[in-house]
């Protein structure tokens, strides 16, 4: 099948250089899960090895899992990602059942967590409100309305926020690094599992949903620059960056708290830096990881919409979402949309937690499905260019898919409500994809 072509006056413009496609990267994987979950994550292992092992592990994992990316976006440079690779290998419905579980479940889910993150710190920062949980909800509401406008006004200016704050987030994540080894050590306390943390199968999806947010490089491929050979460079640059950044700073946390303290903590960053700021660390934190959230938000807003464009070039009754406008040089309409449901979801899901199980079994299931179009589509054109293969092939690739099917069976058997609403969801779109008639434009 020849890769299309894309007229100007439709196409997205390539601006993003190597350091803006890293900063994307880097800036959507680093929220504030590392803060959240790293004390449940180490209940789950049983001992400052085990943390420090379930890091690598989900680092590695996550790199598998970026190869298999870097090829399929090296391959087929265009706006869409995961929906031009599942049109390819599987056919139009896998294509749009990938959309409309993005648009539905993924996305909105996503963005919804690291609002509800941001709001949470927020509002300890100032909160001009009588309930905390109203605080939390209005902060997260105005952080993902203000950040689709940024990005609605131009790539410009969203890239340009992007870079700012995840040169700021790194900056803080590794200030609570130098505050913990600027302090003494914890002492030694005994390694053993600390009741009621999750179950060491949980605690792996909750490393790899921190890491979660490498293949968003592939949305916006056809905004990058030389993308052939960018790409993969910020894949690989950002998800290895992020892995040292998380190993630190687990490293920073064992230093001053212990095995026990870190498994025990309620707020790990806080009581990180209190160890040598007592007065000011909970401000300082609170901030860090506002900033950090934002950077999360920004990301996936930015990356999100470029989803639904792809899909309403190919199809009719979704036309609006491929509109580039033409003033501000983006998918507005998709954009406000994608805002809108997203705003829904904060107020009908309520907290962090509820937002992250919404989308899990769906986001590896995609993620399993993507991963094996690298085997099909080597298959299926072999003639095609391949800029960048997979090293090792088919290793990487068989491991990582076998992780999803693992990940997937363990969220479904931890909270399978959940699983089944996800699964109507789909069965929704399936029916949605037989009455929608495809565009003139085959889909690529």
């Amino acid at each position: 099948m020849a890769l299309p072509e894309q007229t100007p006056a439709r196409a997205p413009k390539p601006e993003l250089t190597l350091f803006d496609s890293t900063s994307l990267i880097v800036g959507i994987i680093i929220g504030a899960g590392i803060y959240q979950m790293a004390p449940d994550i180490a209940k789950g292992v049983g001992g400052p090895w085990g943390v420090i092992g379930i890091w690598v592990l989900g680092g590695l994992l996550s790199v598998c899992g970026a190869l298999s990316y870097a090829e399929l976006a090296t391959t087929y440079p265009f706006e869409g990602g995961d929906y031009v690779y599942l049109n390819r290998a599987y056919g139009s419905w896998a294509g749009f059942l990938f959309a409309w579980a993005q648009f539905t479940v993924v996305r909105p889910g996503d963005i919804a967590v690291m609002a509800f993150a941001f709001g949470t710190y927020a509002k300890e920062v100032w909160n001009p409100f009588q309930s905390p949980v109203l605080a939390q909800q209005v902060y997260a509401v105005a952080a993902a309305s203000v950040l689709t406008l940024i990005n609605v006004l131009g790539v410009r200016e969203g890239k340009w926020t992007q870079n700012l704050l995840t040169t700021a987030k790194a900056g803080g994540l590794l200030l609570v690094v130098v505050a913990a080894f600027s302090g003494g050590g914890a002492e030694a306390s005994a390694a053993g599992n600390q009741g009621g943390g999750l179950p060491a199968s949980l605690a792996l999806i909750f490393v790899l949903f921190t890491y979660g947010g490498w293949n968003e490089m592939a949305y916006v491929a056809a905004e990058v620059k030389d993308p052939r050979r960018n790409i993969g460079r910020a894949l690989i640059l950002g998800t290895a960056a992020v892995t040292v950044l998380y190993l630190l700073a687990n490293l920073a946390f064992l230093h001053a708290l212990g095995y026990t303290g870190l498994a025990g903590s309620s707020a790990v960053a806080t009581e990180t830096v209190a160890r040598v700021m007592p007065k000011s660390a909970a401000i300082l934190v609170s901030v860090l990881v506002c900033v950090s959230a934002l950077g999360a938000v920004n990301g996936l807003v930015f990356t999100g919409a470029r989803i639904s464009y792809a899909v309403g070039k190919d199809y009719r009754m979704f036309a609006a979402l491929g509109r580039w406008h033409p003033k501000f040089g983006t998918p507005a309409f998709a954009l406000l949309l994608q805002g809108a449901i997203v705003v829904a979801l904060i107020v009908i899901l309520g907290t962090f937690v509820n937002a992250v199980l919404y989308t899990a079994a769906t986001v590896y299931s995609f993620y399993l499905a993507s991963s094996a179009a690298v085997l099909v589509l080597r298959r299926k054109e072999p003639n095609t260019p391949r800029p960048f293969q997979v090293p090792v092939f088919p290793a990487p690739t068989l491991l990582f898919c076998a992780v999803c099917v693992f990940l997937i069976h363990s969220a479904v058997v931890y909270k399978p409500v959940i699983a089944l609403v996800s699964l109507g969801l789909l069965v929704l779109g399936g029916l949605v994809w037989r009455i929608t008639r495809e565009g003139d434009r085959p889909p690529v």
